[in-house]
């Protein structure tokens, strides 16, 4: 079959189809969800790859500003991702997907404790 030129749009704007529910195909299609970039300048989706330091922090930089992470002693030398979406911070462990820590970033501290106590008590 040799498709021919619509040059008026008739099969496509006027000519309503059956397996379409009676609409045409244009209007199906402009009902259809479009996908997009993000449109919302207001969040900054980053992702970071690195490696928890001796330590057991990482840094990260906000605003302009160089942050320090605690993560956790156990976890130095562990090679992580981070999924930052403005102040909301994710660690994950690459290797095995675990999520280390999830925190919001306090911008008015340079060191983000991990909130774990240095000397438990038993």
């Amino acid at each position: 079959m040799i498709a021919r030129p619509d040059p008026g749009g008739h099969y496509n704007q006027h000519r309503p189809h059956t397996s379409l529910g009676r609409a045409t195909p244009a209007l199906a299609y402009a009902r259809l969800p479009k996908a997009g970039p993000n449109t919302d300048p207001k969040i900054d989706y980053r992702i970071r790859r690195d490696r928890v330091d001796n330590y057991g922090k990482v840094t990260l930089r906000y605003q302009g500003h160089l942050y320090k992470v605690g993560v956790g002693r156990e976890h130095s030398g562990t090679a992580i991702t981070m999924l930052i979406a403005n102040r909301n911070i994710r660690i994950i462990a690459t290797a095995t997907g675990e999520l280390i820590r999830q925190l919001d970033l306090d911008p008015t501290r340079t060191y983000q404790p991990t909130g774990k106590s240095k000397n438990p008590r038993t």
